[in-house]
């Protein structure tokens, strides 16, 4: 099964999406999945795991997971004690703001989080009743399509951003929110193809420096992750792509060998199942 993009039900010039006080099961929940928006989970009950880029975090009531575009992510709700949390997604262009004379973007946490690695923010009790608040207000909003409720909803996501990212600079949070979730093994593993997905990487090569069966190896890391290690890697390879196209003027061919693929039909191939789009469609729709 490959990573599941993720769509939304929005109108183009309202990019934004709510889904509220969910309560996700292992089996609802979605497999791993990606999606150019950014996303924000907070975690009103219950417990669970969430697999986010290449760490392991516990999900617990008051826990917020500051989720940058193209980050594959998965949860894994417990049986006993399934989470109830809300989502909220939103394209960057939803929060655009005019200049004016102050070095401040809404959308700096999430930068923050993708510079630092870090996708978990353990709220307060106090940011906690704030973040709260704002949730419940944006989703009476959303119900209720009263006069103005747009230009409600992009201001209560402001202010949500506003404090979100007044609680993450304010020196008080430690500079690590989680300590990994499972074998060491697994977290070494994981970082070492963060710093060689490009590179040829074996299923043979890796459980030897994991120094576990290729049995072992497949079985756990499908259950921490929600993936085996071969889609983990072409997804890696494919949000380094993404990258590329949009922020370089490479030719394709020129970015699918730097990606770590040995053709370019392989690279089209796999391009299109996780993006949904070919390499050119995707640099052009941009």
């Amino acid at each position: 099964m490959r990573p599941v993009r993720k769509n939304f039900e929005s109108l183009p010039d309202f990019p934004f999406s709510l889904a509220f006080r969910d309560t996700k099961t292992p089996q609802n929940e979605l497999p791993d999945h990606l999606h150019d928006w950014y996303e924000l989970v907070y975690v009103h009950r219950g417990k669970g795991s969430f697999f986010i880029d290449r760490t392991i975090y516990d999900m617990r009531e008051g826990d917020l997971f500051i989720i940058p575009g193209n980050t594959i992510h998965r949860a894994f709700p417990d049986k006993e004690e399934p989470v109830t949390s809300t989502a909220l997604f939103l394209s960057p262009l939803f929060v655009e703001q005019p200049l004016i004379g102050e070095a401040f973007t809404y959308l700096q946490c999430f930068d923050q989080s993708r510079k630092n690695r870090i996708f978990k923010l353990a709220c307060s009790a106090e940011l906690q009743m704030r973040i709260e608040g704002i949730l419940a207000r944006i989703e009476a909003e959303l119900r209720l399509q009263e006069l103005g409720y747009r230009h409600a909803v992009l201001l209560d996501t402001q202010r949500l951003l506003l404090e979100i990212n007044r609680d993450q600079n304010d020196g008080k949070q430690p500079k690590s929110h989680a300590a990994f979730k499972g074998p060491n093994w697994v977290r070494d593993i994981l970082l070492y193809i963060d710093n060689h997905f490009t590179e040829d990487i074996g299923l043979s090569r890796l459980c030897s420096m994991a120094s576990v069966s290729p049995a072992h190896f497949s079985r756990v890391f499908k259950q921490l992750t929600g993936m085996n290690v071969t889609r983990f890697i072409n997804v890696k390879r494919i949000v380094h792509a993404k990258e590329l196209l949009l922020e370089t003027e490479e030719n394709v061919s020129t970015i699918s060998s730097a990606c770590g693929f040995e053709s370019l039909p392989h690279f089209h191939q796999v391009f299109k199942k996780i993006a949904g789009v070919t390499p050119s469609r995707f640099r052009k729709q941009d």
